[in-house]
């Protein structure tokens, strides 16, 4: 098993910056994808962004592009989303994800093994 344990939400000003983190344990070693997703209220949850845990490769969803970064620390077994020029419409509850195999479809919450217990942002115009 592996948990997840995000933190760094909060609520920010239009165009700000939060930092999230997602800290694993147990059998980290399993892990071959982690990613973030996120849930506004009376929306469907939504892929935001992933990283490889052990290479480079990164996706973003398009509302993201060019505004959030993602990046992994392996000998803290961490990874981060980075979320700058943040605006109203990214706010939601942001969860971490794990996969022990690369998803067939990476932006699909269906994929993912490994749930964290979320974290809140709000941005507020």
């Amino acid at each position: 098993q592996v948990q997840l344990v995000e933190s760094g939400g909060g609520l920010v000003q239009d165009g700000g910056s939060l930092r999230l983190s997602c800290a694993a344990s147990g059998r980290v070693f399993t892990i071959y994808t982690m990613a973030w997703f996120r849930q506004a209220p009376g929306k469907e949850r939504e892929f935001v962004a992933t990283i490889s845990w052990r290479g480079s490769d990164t996706d973003f969803a398009d509302s993201v592009k060019g505004r959030f970064t993602i990046a992994r620390d392996n000998a803290k077994n961490t990874h981060y989303l980075q979320m700058n020029s943040l605006k109203p419409e990214d706010t939601a509850v942001y969860y971490c994800a794990a996969a022990f195999n690369r998803p067939y479809d990476r932006t699909n919450s269906a994929f993912y093994h490994y749930w964290g217990q979320g974290t809140q942002v709000t941005v507020s115009s």
